[in-house]
């Protein structure tokens, strides 16, 4: 059973994917977790989703265990873009802009590269240092990296 579908789904967080479509669906990490219903694509950020912890490599804060009753009202954003486009985030004024410590990346992709991850990777972080070890846990299960994830940067327990 998913932890998403039990009974103690107003203790998960809601997690959230604003999505270009600049990346190869097959490859995606968001889309693979929306399709497991553990993320929500959006187009835009709206409404209470202005709230919620956006992550953004440019932020001036690091995401911590504070942030975990905003990520559990609001929500948990990764914005899934090229490395080129996030230039653009700079000045993103939406939602509570959080950046993550330096990672290593596991996915196939960028495997080894400081701070390239993938949107699963970012995620499984984030809810970690928030305090949500197990539903990142059920994040990184998806992918065959994601406990190779979890020992590059000593995140495992």
């Amino acid at each position: 059973m998913s932890i998403k579908n039990s009974n103690l789904d107003k203790l998960n967080p809601k997690l959230y994917c604003l999505h270009y479509r600049e990346c190869d669906p097959k490859k995606c990490t968001s889309i693979k977790l929306d399709k497991f219903n553990l993320l929500r694509i959006i187009p835009r950020i709206s409404g209470r989703l202005n709230k919620a912890v956006i992550l953004n490599p440019f932020s001036e804060e690091e995401i911590s265990k504070n942030d975990r009753d905003i990520i559990l009202q609001y929500g948990l954003i990764v914005i899934d873009c090229s490395w080129k486009k996030l230039l653009n985030f700079k000045r993103f004024d939406r939602g509570i802009g959080r950046k993550l410590p330096a990672l290593i990346a596991a996915n196939p992709i960028n495997y080894g590269k400081w701070e390239k991850l993938s949107s699963a990777e970012a995620l499984a972080a984030a809810l970690i240092i928030a305090g949500f070890e197990e539903y990142a846990q059920e994040i990184l299960a998806k992918f065959s990296w994601g406990g190779e994830f979890l020992k590059l940067n000593n995140l495992k327990k």
